[in-house]
C-alpha cells in the first residue's frame, strides 16, 4: 500500500482481515458533525478490520501512514480456518483480547493523566509494540503527525508539540524532526503511571 492510502473505510461492508506486515496505519472516526478522531496507530504485527466483526461493517477508516504491506484474509475463509483449528482460535483470541485492553488502557489514559503522562504513555506504548515485533523500539520515526498524536490523545496540535519540547529539554528524549529516541524510559514510566 502507498503511503495516504485507504485499506478500507468507515462504513464499508467487511469483507477481509488483514495482518501489518510492514509500516504503520492510523485508524479514525468521523462523528455525525463531521468530526474526526484518529482512535489507533496499528504497525507491524497487528492486526486490522476487527472493528467490522460484530456489525460487519467497519466503524473505523483505516489508511497508511507510509508505504506498507498487508496480508488480507478473507473473513469467511478466516473463520472456517478458526473452526478447525484450536491453536489459531486461541491465539486470534489473545489478539482480541489485547485490542480491548490497549482501548481500555487509552480512556483510562485520557481520564487521568496530564498531558506530559498522556505522550510519555503514547511514545511507551508505541517503542513496546515496535521492540515486540522485532523492530528497534528505543529509536522511533513518528509516522504521524503531531496534529495526528493530538487527536489521538485528546491534546491540541501545541500541547503536544510543547510537551515533546520539554520531555527532550528535561534529557527524556531526543527528537530530530520525525526521529525520536527514548533515552530515560524508567522516567518515562513514572511519567505514565502518575494520575493527575
Amino acid at each position: 500500500m502507498a503511503r495516504g492510502e485507504a485499506l478500507f473505510r468507515q462504513g464499508d461492508r467487511l469483507a477481509a482481515l488483514y495482518q501489518v506486515r510492514s509500516g504503520q496505519f492510523k485508524s479514525g472516526h468521523s462523528d455525525p458533525g463531521g468530526r474526526y478522531q484518529v482512535t489507533a496507530f496499528p504497525t507491524v504485527g497487528e492486526w486490522l478490520g476487527l472493528d467490522g466483526i460484530g456489525t460487519d461493517r467497519h466503524c473505523f477508516d483505516v489508511v497508511a501512514l507510509e508505504s506498507a504491506v498487508v496480508v488480507p484474509w478473507c473473513y469467511d475463509q478466516w473463520m472456517h480456518r478458526l473452526n478447525g483449528d484450536a491453536t489459531l482460535q486461541h491465539d486470534f483470541h489473545q489478539t482480541m483480547s489485547r485490542e480491548i485492553v490497549r482501548n481500555q488502557a487509552l480512556l483510562l489514559l485520557l481520564g487521568t493523566l496530564t498531558a506530559e503522562g498522556r505522550v510519555a504513555a503514547f511514545v511507551l506504548d508505541l517503542s513496546d509494540r515496535l521492540c515486540g515485533s522485532g523492530q528497534p523500539g528505543l529509536s522511533l520515526v513518528l509516522r504521524m503527525t503531531r496534529n495526528e498524536i493530538g487527536s489521538y490523545l485528546g491534546l491540541t496540535l501545541e500541547t503536544v508539540s510543547r510537551t515533546l519540547s520539554k520531555l527532550q529539554s528535561e534529557g527524556l528524549l531526543g527528537i530530530d524532526c520525525r526521529r525520536l529516541q527514548v533515552l530515560d524510559a524508567p522516567a518515562l514510566r513514572r511519567m505514565a503511571h502518575r494520575a493527575a
